[in-house]
């Protein structure tokens, strides 16, 4: 058991938890909870570490066992509660936690890889709030899109925050950092003939009228400041979405899911 904050795989699982620069260094991340634990794929874990007692309860030995079934190389470590504690980034920890490997996706795997799927891509821009990410990720799930695209000012997709909030969807929604995101833009539209679209206050349509059934992505910007006008300039075109009242923009993840479900429902 480990009893102590000053061992190193303590201070290293803290520092992962803080610092995106040592996520990506490491290519590793964390996961808490039985269920997000539970959601890892088996080649992707890396450690797990279990709270002083978990292992000895029904619910602990059947996790433990499942784990070991789909994971075979994965060590588990019991941890001291105080220490435990000090490591896990919720308030109150459900005594599971589990280092991952980050998965490696291209481009093509953003646009539907082997699916034979037509692209339904979300390009983010420098958005900023961990649970507009992580509703994002999720939504994307759900509503069949093929991948996120992001520029490296976006909040980090495995931040705490943004892991937990995506329930377990971080796993299954291919996406990628887009070194240039405007270089990305314009690789989609003239090599693989995506039809890019901004949401846009010089927005002639409505995204109600548009057809999204062919290879299609949508840009949603910062949530202060909307996509910048470097970005917005590169789309194939602008939509708008209807607005009442004196509002001129929706919530980032909003104006996204509401994208998303349209190009759901006109597909199937």
């Amino acid at each position: 058991m480990i009893t102590s904050t000053n061992n190193n795989q303590i201070k290293n699982i803290i520092a992962l938890n803080k610092k995106a620069r040592e996520r990506r260094a490491q290519r590793l991340f964390v996961v808490e909870g039985i269920r997000g634990v539970a959601e890892v794929p088996g080649d992707f874990l890396h450690a797990i570490y279990y709270v002083e007692g978990f292992g000895d309860s029904e619910e602990g030995q059947k996790f433990l066992s499942e784990i070991h079934s789909k994971a075979p190389q994965v060590t588990c470590e019991e941890v001291a509660r105080t220490v435990f504690n000090s490591m896990s980034d919720t308030v109150t920890p459900q005594g599971v936690l589990a280092l991952v490997k980050m998965q490696d996706f291209t481009l093509e795997d953003v646009l539907g890889g082997s699916t034979g799927r037509p692209a339904h891509v979300i390009i983010l821009e420098s958005l900023q709030d961990p649970g507009n990410m992580g509703t994002i990720v999720r939504t994307a799930e759900g509503a069949g899109a093929t991948g996120i695209i992001m520029n490296s000012t976006t909040v980090d997709i495995y931040s705490p925050k943004v892991v937990r909030s995506t329930m377990g969807s971080i796993f299954r929604v291919p996406h990628i950092v887009a070194p240039d995101l405007g270089e990305t833009i314009k690789t989609l539209e003239d090599k693989y003939g995506v039809s890019v679209y901004a949401a846009h206050l010089k927005g002639e349509k409505f995204y109600t009228e548009l057809d999204f059934k062919g290879d299609t992505a949508f840009m949603i910007g910062n949530e202060g400041n909307g996509l910048t006008d470097e970005m917005a300039d590169l789309a194939t075109s602008y939509l708008k979405i209807p607005m009442e009242g004196q509002l001129e923009s929706l919530n980032a993840s909003v104006a996204a899911s509401l994208l998303m479900y349209e190009t759901h429902r006109q597909r199937y």
